[in-house]
């Protein structure tokens, strides 16, 4: 017969020597932004079944995290009570009127069944992680359906209603934590940068397509902050075609730095995957190969890390990427053939090969120079500029 109480202090150990947690919820891919549109939760899903079909994870395992979905005061922190509250009424999928002034209606920010319920529990997973990691629970938490980066206080964008990024870092700078954030998605983090753009308690540093180039339209490296926050929000906008080369040499030369010398409590982390080559709405050349050299790097430089989702639109770069991202932060490594067992049940997603990760891709001759000399002026001015 067990001790009574003898299961709930095992668990409590168990939870205790956890270094990381994977926060997730099939309630993730019940939601659906409608027929034709890029941004499929459904991404989500198949993302945690390659991560259980390659042994990184198990059902009953401690390190798998259900969120509960943010409070309405939760999101306050940033949202407008009315952005919020037109986000509520919208809920049901019904059209309501002036809801165009807050970015919802036909195209990029659909109204759907549910739209504020998915919202909430995004967000619910962003602040779930956050907590785990600022309570010393784990050091690394990675939520996949988080890092939607776009949102503004009182305007969806970019397929984004609610910022849970900013959520989750409002909450940690609400007790008292220095926080970094690191974008690698392909489209700018503005709704990030705009967030903490005057202040100096948050170091932004988004590193993506140019501007020129790709939606927002923004992210230059002249975008450096405001008042007590200048200095602190930084910008690397990548050429067009920009691989594996051109990515990580800029990151080096920013990222590690930066770091150093703004010495957060805490690192938040947007890893889209809409960098990758073969993705249907951007023009860069990353790999998986470029990616998780990225991974790697930030896991060795971040003191505790909160570690988000993002973009990606073709989702079997998604599934395949995020895994490999999860084993990176668990020190160790996933295979190199995806398994068959997986393979057969989602062959109709496109896995373009059984392999887990790509071969290595790179851009040469003349382009390739002018990346490069491109990328070390946007360089050299970040260091002129910023806090480094």
């Amino acid at each position: 017969m067990i001790p009574a109480g003898l299961d709930r202090i095992k668990g409590v150990l168990c939870r205790e020597t956890m270094k990381t947690a994977f926060v997730y919820s099939d309630e993730f891919a019940r939601f659906d932004y409608g027929a034709g549109h890029p941004l499929k939760p459904i991404r989500l899903k198949l993302t945690y079944e390659l991560i259980k079909a390659c042994g990184l994870l198990t059902p009953l395992d401690p390190r798998l995290i259900e969120p509960h979905p943010a409070r309405i005061r939760d999101l306050q922190t940033y949202h407008t009570r009315e952005y919020i509250s037109t986000l509520r009424e919208a809920n049901t999928g019904m059209l309501v009127s002036g809801i165009d002034a807050f970015g919802l209606g036909p195209g990029d920010n659909p109204v759907f069944t549910g739209m504020f319920d998915w919202s909430k529990l995004v967000a619910g997973a962003s602040l779930t992680a956050a907590n785990l990691v600022e309570t010393n629970e784990v050091t690394i938490a990675f939520n996949i359906a988080g890092g939607l980066h776009h949102a503004h206080a009182a305007q969806a964008s970019g397929f984004c209603y609610i910022n849970d990024p900013v959520v989750a870092i409002q909450a940690l700078v609400g007790k008292g934590k220095k926080v970094a954030y690191i974008d690698i998605d392909a489209h700018h983090g503005d709704g990030v940068q705009d967030a903490f753009y005057s202040t100096d308690k948050v170091l932004t540093i988004s590193l993506h397509e140019t501007g020129l180039a790709l939606f927002p339209g923004s992210g230059f490296e002249y975008e450096t902050g405001t008042a007590a926050g200048r200095g602190y929000s930084v910008n690397v906008p990548l050429p067009s075609e920009a691989d594996d080369e051109i990515f990580i040499y800029a990151f080096t030369q920013i990222v590690p730095s930066l770091l150093d010398t703004f010495k957060p409590d805490i690192v938040v982390s947007q890893l889209g995957v809409d960098t990758f080559r073969n993705d249907p709405l951007t023009h860069l050349n990353l790999t998986s190969n470029g990616f998780c050299e990225m991974v790697r790097i930030i896991k060795a430089l971040a003191p505790k890390w909160v570690a988000l989702g993002g973009g990606g639109y073709d989702i079997a770069n998604v599934a395949r990427a995020w895994t490999l991202a999860w084993a990176i932060m668990n020190d160790t490594d996933a295979p190199d053939e995806i398994p068959e067992s997986f393979l057969q049940q989602y062959k109709s997603v496109g896995f373009l090969s059984g392999k887990m990760r790509d071969e290595p891709f790179s851009i040469g001759g003349r382009r390739k120079e002018d990346m490069r000399t491109e990328v070390d002026r946007v360089v050299n001015y970040i260091k002129e500029h910023v806090l480094i």
